[in-house]
């Protein structure tokens, strides 16, 4: 009897060693927003090693890769749930992925919580789909009173990415700010992954804009801004969060000099919460320099 209730022992403990908490991180490690999905990952990653369980299981997190592709997003979700048996999910990470990705999420009743999906459309009428980061109503206000009331431009170019659910309505809303506010705007529109926006830049200029506001992401922002500075316009270019990766820089160079955005957090900010500061120094730590934005929303995900 005695052996027989070690062998229990030994088995049971065996199994309680292995059972774990499965929680899946989709996200665009490769594609046309790469950057986003890489800085974030790095954020859950470091939380994982700070906070590597909870109620006394480990935390497993299985990331799978979306390709920045739509079809992508709505196939990993689907993986994840039915595949890897995840419990709930950290992502999607652009808008119109986390729309498409988030009805599966919502179909089978499993927690899909975005880093930063900023549209509002992401969790209209979602019972399981939320985010951590700020929404677009809310950065298209912001960017608005940046350009027309701290800037003092009157009339504004809006380059639209007419493919992303994110850039179509981050203009919207700052539109509306902008008639608010007795400024005029218009827009340029283009697609994603294009690279010659010169039809565009001239357009813009010709018609006396006395800013730029890209609503987009990081690739296309920059290289709006070269062209923009290649043609002439030296005014004001502002952007949305889309900007805050170190890849802005990078690609851009010189031409997104003084470059406006908006953005989620800020390393230096004295306003920081505890587990702020518990992120910024073991980031710094690791890594020899300060976490950037999508870092920093990929690790309070994780919390959440």
């Amino acid at each position: 009897m005695r052996k027989l209730f070690v062998i229990l022992l030994v088995v049971f403990l065996s199994v309680s060693a292995l059972a774990s908490i499965k929680v899946g991180a989709i996200l665009p490690m490769t594609g046309g927003v790469a950057a986003f999905g890489q800085m974030i990952w790095q954020g859950v990653e470091l939380a994982n090693e700070l906070f590597p369980g909870v109620l006394g299981e480990e935390i497993e997190i299985i990331l799978l890769d979306n390709n920045s592709d739509k079809v992508q997003a709505v196939n990993t979700a689907r993986r994840a749930i039915e595949q890897e048996g995840v419990v709930a999910i950290i992502g999607q990470v652009i808008s119109s992925n986390t729309i498409a990705g988030g009805t599966v999420a919502e179909e089978n009743g499993v927690a899909m919580v975005s880093p930063s999906s900023t549209n509002p459309l992401v969790t209209q009428d979602k019972k399981y789909v939320s985010r951590v980061c700020f929404s677009d109503p809310f950065q298209g206000v912001a960017a608005a009173l940046l350009a027309f009331n701290n800037m003092g431009a009157e009339n504004v170019a809006v380059f639209v990415d007419v493919e992303q659910d994110y850039a179509v309505g981050f203009a919207n809303y700052f539109k509306e700010t902008a008639i608010e506010l007795g400024g005029s705007v218009f827009y340029e529109y283009y697609k994603s992954g294009d690279q010659d926006f010169t039809a565009q830049v001239s357009d813009a200029i010709s018609k006396g804009a006395g800013a730029f506001f890209i609503p987009g992401y990081y690739q296309e922002i920059a290289l709006i801004a070269i062209q923009a500075r290649q043609l002439g316009f030296y005014d004001p270019i502002i952007a949305g969060d889309g900007a805050a990766v170190p890849e802005t820089i990078e690609i851009g160079g010189d031409a997104v000099n003084g470059l406006y955005f908006t953005t989620h957090y800020d390393a230096g900010s004295p306003a920081l919460t505890e587990n702020a500061k518990l992120f910024v120094e073991a980031y710094t730590a690791k890594y020899g320099e300060a976490p950037g934005t999508f870092t920093a929303l990929g690790f309070d995900t994780y919390l959440v």
